[in-house]
């Protein structure tokens, strides 16, 4: 099995028919077992305190989510489409799952765009672990996060 075919099915499947998603204008950037980049431009829907005008921290956890999502998928992917067949990846694929999230706001979601970047941290059988990390387009560091899912 390719893995390219595999990540441009997951990268469809996020961006074409995940309606949040689209709603918030989120852009897969790269999508590879190396790393993710997730964008997002500013826009006035997007705004979670009127008086400062900074970026919804739920629109900032829930881009630290997606990224830290696909990077644990893009980590099966690369383990398995080699040694594996299709049927078998596409149900551990299915059964990937949130253990458990947490995001570290550092600054006020300032900018005119955003960007997440992931990396795994550890991959097992049956647990993977990223780490994810939010910049605005000054290159500030606005939150981090860690997420453990199930990928077994």
């Amino acid at each position: 099995m390719k893995i390219e075919h595999t990540l441009d099915f997951i990268r469809k499947l996020f961006v074409d028919m995940i309606p949040f998603h689209q709603l918030i204008g989120m852009e897969i950037r790269e999508f590879t077992p190396a790393g993710v980049e997730v964008y997002i431009e500013m826009k006035p829907e997007l705004i979670g305190n009127p008086a400062h005008q900074i970026l919804h921290g739920g629109v900032t956890s829930a881009m630290l989510y997606a990224a830290g999502g696909l990077m644990a998928m893009a980590s099966v992917i690369n383990t398995l489409a080699e040694s594996e067949d299709a049927d078998v990846l596409q149900k551990r694929l299915q059964n990937v799952a949130t253990i458990d999230i947490r995001v570290d706001y550092l600054r006020p979601g300032r900018g005119n765009w955003f960007v997440v970047t992931a990396e795994v941290v550890r991959q097992g059988n049956k647990v993977a672990v990223t780490r994810m990390n939010m910049h605005n387009d000054e290159g500030k560091q606005i939150a981090q996060g860690t997420a453990t899912y199930m990928v077994g």
